[in-house]
């Protein structure tokens, strides 16, 4: 539910699958291989940690046999690093040395030693299940050599950085901040990212949040002076329901090395393009009771068992825990969460047996693992029995979630009696584009319910409430039927259900709002002619910039119609013998009379920017908009091309070509009041001045005519093909000089009078 592929892509995309393995394909274990050919690597490495933290350049690394050279090396952690350890976590870098190396798309890998977890499962299962309800990071396994020696079994989990933030997010370039405290958390390690308002100054903030974009600091601030000091704003500075679905995580693990224990640590924040902080899960190799400091003292394995649903409830020091559960709603879509995750793994035991699949799949690595920091008995025996090391006791998994399992769904908030919501239906399965359909449902035990829709995946929900009240289109009133409407803007509209009375809530889908239902629009076919090349730029140095802040190439299509078109089944290309070179992403639309800018950069397509996979050649090519089968909607040849000049259509859409110093991109391009007529005398428009009507005589050899308003807009537009003549209604034109044009190159003026 969460994404919608067509099913080309699908397919592809398994075939590539099953060529080879993804990197973090949780089934199978990764192989890499190291070499240094600095003989003290290790102290190298030592001294960076201590000191810069710079990377040492290792020689090679093979990645399932895939090698590159010269990549970066340096340890990373902070509790699980020790200068001591044979078996250290380690930040590896493809492309430190040479920009643009990447494994499957990856740049980064992060490799964590496996430091007080002997069970080797934390990591990689809390990740698994964190996925189903938030964006997360992959996380698997990798056996580690370095210079021909096995130094053990690594946790492998995808890095978060821009990579993911773009994938997830939607863009790169938002503030983005690590909230881990600079240094370390504990004795000398900065102040813990409390999200606690300590003024204006964003120097204040600085050793306890890690900036990872070019500049964030005032956004940082004023979110939290927003979440501390008016929270009951707080959805339009933050992705509550994100938020929500980490804290519920955190609760359910008692993952206490986060925001929820003790260092508020652990976490990520990222502004997307609706200017709201997302909150994303960082360090899950405590999770599962292995870190005990719950901020309000270390717990033993009973309470950590018991461990309230509300902790930090109305702990002032921990404002996205008390300041969101402050708010009625909030606190019972946040115990909603808890439930779901409680159900949907914990009860039904479904952790347990992921767990023992794990343990199957690394059980020989662990074996061997000459540098682990638990014996393989201990590791045998890690999820049933709690193991007690130097680095103190640990639980065991199912000792710990077994007994926390059955004490939270012993406790009121769960007891309690919540909403239940069946049949969830729109009114018409495939409503058109720009109609009203209605949502109803069945919903029991509610006093409230909402209906949350958007029309695009990377942008906020829209609320509205929904009624048992007969008035909208659900029946009759108190009958059980609950019933809202929205207007279908776009292809694929998203949306979900929420009901809570005073004790609690319910969503349907119940991993909303990370899913959704979807429904499709019936959407105007786009015929050629419909939708032309229209401006373009081949050699942008200091003109347009796209989300990110580049100076991109890039193409603007022009919608000729009045009518709002679907984009899919559209392609563009540079290149004539690869016509289906780019595709429109799916639900792509472009409004009546309307312009879409593509920037030709070689880059991904996003829901809030369209990039396409080729550049354009400054010295000259082409460009070709087609559909699926190959035919041709439009095309235009260029030469070489004179910086930041582009080139643009007048009238827009079917004018001829011409450079400009003036770029309109995504606007009516400016083309001149005064166009030059050519006329000829197999041509007669009559009368002209015209008031109701004007009749324009044709030779055969005409396909179209097209009328243009002063600005290139296309007011009138006709296949003509084999008439004699053609009478068109002026009748509804404002008065004002219009131009006549036919594809043959006829171009005259046409007065319009009232």
């Amino acid at each position: 539910m969460k994404r919608l592929f067509p099913l080309l892509f699908i397919l592809l995309s398994s075939i590539c699958l099953k060529a080879q393995p993804a990197l973090y394909d949780i089934s199978s274990i990764r192989q890499i291989e190291l070499t240094f050919t600095q003989p003290n690597w290790d102290y190298m490495m030592d001294t960076a940690a201590g000191g810069s933290e710079g990377y040492i350049i290792a020689a090679q690394i093979v990645i399932d046999g895939t090698v590159f050279d010269s990549v970066g090396v340096k340890y990373k952690g902070n509790s699980s690093y020790n200068a001591n350890n044979n078996k250290n976590p380690m930040h590896i870098k493809l492309d430190y040395v040479h920009g643009g190396a990447d494994y499957q798309g990856y740049t980064d890998l992060k490799l964590s030693n496996v430091f007080k977890d002997p069970s080797f499962v934390r990591e990689a299962l809390s990740y698994e299940i964190l996925r189903l309800y938030m964006h997360a990071p992959q996380s698997n396994y990798a056996r580690v050599k370095i210079n021909g020696s096995y130094y053990g079994l690594y946790v492998s989990s995808e890095d978060i950085g821009k990579g993911f933030v773009y994938l997830h997010f939607y863009s790169s370039n938002g503030t983005f901040f690590k909230c881990n405290p600079i240094g370390g958390a504990g004795p000398g390690g900065g102040s813990t990212p409390t999200l606690v308002y300590q003024g204006s100054d964003s120097s204040l903030y600085q050793t306890a949040y890690e900036l990872k974009s070019t500049y964030g600091w005032n956004d940082l601030v004023a979110f939290i002076d927003s979440l501390n000091n008016q929270p009951s704003g707080i959805i339009s500075s933050l992705d509550v329901d994100r938020a929500l679905w980490m804290l519920a995580f955190n609760n359910v693990f008692v993952n206490l090395d986060s925001y929820t224990g003790g260092f508020s640590q652990n976490y990520y924040l990222y502004k997307d393009a609706n200017q709201r902080m997302n909150t994303v899960v960082w360090d899950l190799n405590e999770s599962f009771g292995a870190f005990t400091n719950s901020g309000l003292g270390n717990l033993s394995i009973t309470q950590e068992q018991q461990m309230s649903p509300l902790i930090h409830e109305t702990n002032s020091g921990k404002p996205l825990i008390s300041k969101l559960l402050s708010n009625p709603e909030y606190k019972r879509r946040y115990l909603a969460h808890m439930r779901t995750i409680l159900t949907e793994n914990f009860s039904n035991g479904n952790y347990a047996s992921r767990a023992q699949y794990l343990q199957s799949l690394v059980d020989s690595s662990v074996q061997a693992d000459p540098y682990k920091f638990y014996t393989y008995t201990q590791f045998q025996n890690s999820l049933t029995t709690a193991v007690t090391g130097g680095m103190g006791s640990i639980p065991g998994i199912t000792q710990l979630m077994g007994a926390r399992t059955t004490w939270l769904l012993a406790q009121s908030q769960f007891t309690a009696v919540h909403p239940v919501i069946t049949s969830v239906f729109p009114s018409n399965a495939y409503p058109p584009f720009g109609g009203t359909v209605d949502i109803t449902c069945t919903i029991t035990n509610a006093t409230v319910a909402k209906l949350g829709y958007r029309d695009a995946v990377w942008k906020k929900f829209n609320y509205v409430q929904m009624y048992d009240d007969g008035l909208h289109n659900d029946g009759g009133a108190g009958d059980g039927i609950y019933g809202a409407s929205m207007t279908v803007t776009s292809p694929a509209m998203q949306y979900y259900v929420y009901a809570e009375n005073g004790n609690a809530g319910m969503f349907s889908p119940e991993r909303a709002e990370y899913e959704f239902y979807t429904l499709y629009a019936i959407m105007p076919l786009t015929n050629i002619g419909d939708v032309m090349l229209n401006e373009f730029m081949a050699d942008n140095a200091t003109d347009t910039t796209d989300y990110n802040g580049a100076h991109e190439d890039w193409i603007e299509v022009y919608n000729t119609t009045g009518n709002t078109l679907n984009m899919d089944g559209l392609y563009l290309s540079d290149n004539p013998l690869n016509l289906n070179k780019w595709p429109f992403p799916y639900g792509t639309t472009i409004a009546p009379y309307g312009h879409l800018i593509v920037f030709a950069d070689e880059d991904d397509a996003l829901p809030t920017e369209l990039h396409c996979n080729f550049k354009l050649a400054s010295s000259g090519e082409e460009i070709i908009l087609s559909d699926i089968t190959g035919t041709q909607y439009d095309i235009y040849v260029f030469g070489q091309q004179v910086t930041d000049y582009s080139m643009r259509r007048c009238p827009e859409g079917v004018g001829p070509w011409a450079p400009t110093v003036n770029p309109t991109p995504d606007y009516t391009n400016d083309c001149p009041v005064g166009i030059e007529e050519v006329a000829d005398g197999q041509y007669t428009l009559f009368p002209n001045p015209a008031v109701a009507f004007a009749t324009l005589t044709l030779p055969n050899s005409v396909q179209e005519i097209w009328i243009a308003d002063v600005t290139g807009r296309i007011v009138y537009r006709k296949p003509v093909a084999d008439l004699n003549e053609v009478t068109f209604s002026t009748a509804e034109m404002p008065a004002g000089i219009y131009f006549v044009f036919t594809d043959t190159g006829y171009r005259k003026k046409l007065v319009v009078e009232k």
